[in-house]
């Protein structure tokens, strides 16, 4: 068993003043593989002065030296890419086929911003005077148990290139995946205080950085209600946020695109990151008179879809990362059911020979209308509803009829149509013909998908202050 009792405070590893501690369970087969020493208050507000104290010269550092940091940053990181692969399996249950994609990934959101940081202009002069973008100051990182390597790297590598310090609260149920993380940004060599990692419960270490008065932004990635609450209590210090929160995604075909290909690609798309992702286009959108032809396609899709352990390189779908997430996909399964929904495949209780781990049958509900609850409510799991629409109109209708609007997709053997229908969708990603990636680009939500942005241009700008210096 694994004992993670350090956390990462300016510059050096300590042991947590806080003494609870959070077991860590291997969701394949729910037996306990480790331990973490958890931080409290006193650990945060630690970390917090030694951010505000390296925030005073590292504010005042060179392009040239936070290009720099960002390369030791990346290099480091990528020297422990098995590590952090073998560990996102272990402790979280991340498919191989995930956890090699996004770990490799990795290096990418540091050259991204390393390229905005080469050519973004923190100077301009207007009229007779001077607007400068100085950085905000200590940002408070709080990051969720889904993506939790990629998440802390990329927020990281924004904070950096803007000038920032920052506090880390990574999930305590990626304890492990934090400790390799923190070894590899340690080894990076950076200054002390630019970096510090507080591993703890939202509820301390996550509502202590909101309060704090010194923590000027919190970077927050997780679910809408947690990110309500930290709007509320962070208003008290006017803090300024970046909450990249849940998502209810569409997924619209139009009725010239080719369903062959386009169904197949939908279902795993749903089932993208064991379907506890965000973006995922948990919601299929297809028009009526081709219902059952998508029918057929997807029941067909999913039945091939590989339920399993997720160290074998063939599992498409691993375990829910917890017992309480396995019942709450199992609740919205049986609410589809009473609801109406038709369960086309999967359905209720695990699959054969995965009874011990948190195993979610792939499962499909058609015939959906888009007022049940399995349409509405974002269910982090391998579910899919597939909906009917009469027109191009009542779709695009469908699709913004949702409390959030953090992704969507369409299909279309016409992009310009394509492209005209994506112009309406009220999301803050819009992918045509696939699911399509570029860190160069913004990335958030409308509505209660979030507020702000990051990546890019975009991203870098939410770490800054405008001041403008008249003469």
């Amino acid at each position: 068993m694994k004992t993670v009792n350090k956390i990462y405070i300016n510059g050096e590893f300590v042991t947590p003043h806080g003494t609870e501690t959070f077991d860590l369970i291997n969701p394949t087969n729910n037996i306990k593989i480790g331990e973490v020493l958890l931080a409290d208050e006193t650990d945060t507000q630690n970390a917090i002065a030694a951010a505000k104290a390296a925030f005073k010269t590292f504010s005042q550092s060179s392009i040239s030296e936070r290009i720099t940091y960002l390369e030791k940053l990346k290099s480091a990181v990528q020297k422990r890419e098995q590590d952090l692969i073998d560990v996102m399996i272990e402790e979280y249950g991340g498919t191989y086929q995930f956890a090699t994609m996004s770990n490799k990934n990795t290096g990418g959101w540091f050259d991204s911003i390393i390229e905005t940081l080469k050519n973004f202009e923190f100077e301009k002069n207007i009229n007779s005077s001077i607007v400068r973008l100085q950085p905000v100051g200590v940002v408070g990182i709080i990051t969720p148990w889904n993506a939790s390597n990629s998440s802390v790297c990329s927020k990281v590598a924004t904070a950096i290139s803007a000038g920032c310090t920052v506090v880390i609260k990574p999930s305590e149920m990626s304890s492990l995946q934090t400790q390799v993380l923190m070894e590899a940004f340690h080894d990076a060599g950076l200054p002390k205080g630019i970096i510090n990692f507080v591993t703890g419960l939202g509820n301390v270490v996550g509502t202590e950085l909101t309060n704090n008065k010194d923590v000027a932004k919190i970077s927050f990635t997780g679910s809408t209600a947690v990110g309500k609450m930290i709007t509320r209590n962070g208003a008290e210090t006017m803090k300024r946020v970046t909450l990249e929160l849940g998502g209810k995604s569409p997924n619209i075909i139009l009725d010239d695109a080719d369903l062959q290909q386009a169904i197949p690609m939908a279902v795993y798309g749903a089932y993208m990151n064991s379907g506890q992702a965000c973006i995922a286009p948990t919601r299929l959108l297809v028009p009526i008179n081709k219902l059952d032809e998508v029918n057929v396609l997807a029941k067909a899709t999913a039945e091939k879809v590989i339920v399993g352990l997720p160290e074998n390189e063939e599992t498409n779908v691993g375990p829910m990362v917890s017992v309480k997430q396995f019942e709450r996909v199992q609740n919205y399964i049986k609410i589809g059911v009473q609801e109406g929904a038709t369960l086309l495949v999967g359905g209720e209780g695990k699959p054969e020979g995965l009874e011990d781990g948190n195993f979610v049958k792939a499962t499909i509900f058609t015939n959906v209308r888009n007022d049940m609850r399995i349409a509405q409510e974002e269910i982090f799991g391998p579910v899919l509803s597939i909906i009917p629409y009469e027109t191009e109109e009542e779709a695009i209708e469908i699709a913004n009829d949702s409390p959030y609007g953090l992704a969507a997709y369409v299909s279309s053997a016409d992009t310009d149509r394509a492209l005209n229908v994506a112009s309406k969708i009220d999301a803050g990603r819009v992918c045509i013909n696939g699911f399509s990636h570029d860190p160069m680009l913004p990335f958030g939500g409308f509505k209660q998908s979030g507020i702000g942005r990051e990546f890019g241009v975009y991203g870098l700008g939410a770490y800054l202050e405008p001041k403008a210096v008249l003469k």
